[in-house]
């Protein structure tokens, strides 16, 4: 399976990368990872792109890592239709006080206009 991983930089982001390394280990999928710019993010890409290799150091996998510029949520999604991504795995969702999940923007554009398959980490 073709999974495509998008990481902003987030906590999040690189919980759904553990999560989907040990997924691709198992599974034998080949995992892309794409890193976004995100505005309300500190981390720089080129410093995501430093963590992302260093963890990955640790399982011995080395996946193509690709940086998006523009909208996060629309490159996500045209990157997996033009490439024909099986997955799309992104990280994010916070529970109100009421108990329902919200999304940011980056998230919710790509649940409600991905083709592709999207599997949320949260």
């Amino acid at each position: 399976m073709k999974v495509l991983l998008g990481i902003g930089g987030s906590d999040g982001s690189f919980e759904a990368l553990a999560d989907t390394v040990t997924r691709a280990e198992e599974a034998g999928d080949a995992v892309t990872v794409a890193i976004v710019d995100r505005e309300d993010i500190a981390r720089t890409p080129e410093e995501i792109e430093t963590e992302v290799r260093e963890r990955l150091a640790e399982t011995g996998m080395d996946p193509e890592i690709r940086h998006l510029s523009g909208h996060p949520g629309s490159r996500l999604v045209e990157l997996a239709e033009q490439e024909q991504f099986d997955r799309l795995v992104v990280a994010g969702g916070e529970r109100s006080p009421l108990g329902k999940i919200n999304f940011d923007e980056t998230l919710e554009f790509v649940l409600l206009n991905a083709e592709t398959t999207v599997t949320l980490v949260r």
